[in-house]
């Protein structure tokens, strides 16, 4: 008799989930309008009573290939019949052929990876890398960034979810720095350039005070991510790359939103022609199906440990169904171009934003690269204000346009004052244009909500 799972009415559901479940980032008594999900396909989901949300976000920035892929859920499956676990240190043939997969699209230099269980893990394993192969222990790391909730990661994270890190701990030798977000710029420059080359003096200066001989990386989100897609400018990557060269330091991109494709191409640094010492991964690269992340590393950091025991494990690592997901997701990329949809339907996108910004007072500036975009919502377009202020918002005010939004089946979320715009990957023209429509008429309600 073939096992089927138990079926749950939307009530079961809701009444066993406030009762059993504890949810991350809340306190619990006031969360609110939940859903019950039943049931997802392509780029929507559907609650119980029928009701269908675009999910214009990729749920956390991680389903890149939609709900539903068949590909990916039948190389579940064949996994599943052959071999569902065996230890990391085992050699398993679909960890071994994701590995050069991922190796073969990586920037020039890549040429090993080690498999970790998420984004988080990545962050902190590449750490504990870069300070065991560098015998340093100092890592900067940029305001504004998120790295993952576990301690160092937290630590390193620049943003408000760092204090609560520090309840469970605070990490030695963690230095945030100030990178370039030209909207919220209190400094005019004459160009981009200019902005740019100011940034890589302070970040200079600052790596001599902190002691060059102290530092073992610089990690930094390629394109920061939840915390409102702001692109790094021109020579920015560049010139992080070149002081990491003069002074013996690791650089460590986090793409763990960014990478297999959300910027359309394979990773967000191919935007920019840098190669970094370590990249980490995780969503994008199996689309979420299984948990996965990693850090692909260049020969410099993987030849440290032909020799010298590498400190770090984790038993989960590189699990044979995650990378059976991950080798299926990698193919359907390569073989349904789905980079070419990302730059085809991005283009589309920017056009929409731009549309929005010019249209409504609410939106003070809108940053998109391929399908990874944000909204920065404001109460005035000439002063800047914001409508929630930055890591210490009482008014909710940001919450309202996301519930606005799920009101009306455009499922999306966002920190302090922006919303994000990241649909899954597979989203066509046509698809897009629907929920672009439907944010229009959000944010016309912002509008008369928030604007003076």
């Amino acid at each position: 008799m073939t096992y089927k799972l138990p079926k749950f009415t939307r009530e079961e559901v809701l009444e066993m989930d406030h009762k059993y479940n504890v949810h991350s980032w809340s306190a619990q008594k006031a969360l609110k309008n939940i859903i019950p999900v039943e049931k997802s396909e392509g780029i929507y989901f559907y609650d119980y009573n029928g009701k269908r949300y675009a999910d214009m976000c990729s749920q956390l920035v991680n389903m890149n290939l939609g709900h539903g892929n068949q590909q990916i859920i039948d190389a579940i499956k064949e996994q599943a019949e052959q071999l569902c676990f065996i230890a990391p240190g085992q050699s398993v043939g679909i960890r071994a052929a994701l590995a050069k997969k991922i190796v073969e699209h990586a920037p020039e230099g890549m040429s090993r990876v080690f498999f970790t269980n998420g984004g988080a893990d990545s962050n902190e394993n590449a750490i504990k890398m870069a300070r065991q192969a560098s015998g340093k222990q100092k890592v900067l790391s940029m305001y504004r960034s998120y790295h993952g909730a576990t301690i160092t990661a937290g630590n390193v994270s620049g943003d408000s979810r760092r204090f609560a890190a520090e309840i469970g701990g605070s990490a030695p030798g963690i230095v945030h720095f100030f990178g370039p977000f030209p909207y919220r710029e209190e400094i005019e420059f004459e160009s981009e350039e200019a902005l740019t080359e100011y940034y890589l003096k302070m970040l200079r200066k600052q790596i001599i005070a902190e002691g060059h001989n102290n530092i073992a990386a610089i990690i930094l989100e390629t394109v920061i991510g939840a915390n409102g897609v702001i692109l790094p400018p021109k020579g920015y990557l560049a010139g992080i790359r070149a002081l990491c060269d003069e002074y013996g330091i690791f650089m460590i991109c986090d793409e763990v939103m960014a990478g297999f494709g959300r910027t359309g191409t394979w990773f967000a640094v191919d935007n920019w022609n840098v190669s970094p010492d370590m990249i980490t991964f995780a969503k994008g690269v199996n689309s979420g199906y299984v948990q996965l992340g990693g850090i692909i590393m260049n020969e410099k950091v993987a030849s440290h440990f032909d020799d010298v025991a590498l400190q770090c494990g984790l038993t989960y690592q590189g699990h044979p169904l995650a990378c059976a997901s991950a080798y299926a997701s990698i193919e359907y990329i390569e073989e349904h171009n789905i980079l070419d949809n990302v730059q085809k339907v991005g283009k589309v996108l920017g056009e929409c934003l731009e549309e929005l910004a010019a249209k409504h007072a609410c939106v003070g500036e809108v940053r998109y690269i391929g399908l990874f975009s944000a909204i920065d919502l404001v109460k005035n377009k000439e002063t800047k204000e914001p409508i929630a202020e930055y890591a210490v918002d009482t008014t909710g005010n940001q919450k309202k346009v996301v519930a606005k939004c799920k009101e009306l089946g455009f499922y999306t979320y966002g920190r302090d004052n922006c919303i994000q715009i990241c649909p899954p990957l597979i989203i066509t023209e046509e698809e897009l244009r629907e929920q672009m429509k439907v944010l229009d008429e959000v944010l016309t309600w912002a509008d008369n909500e928030f604007c003076k």
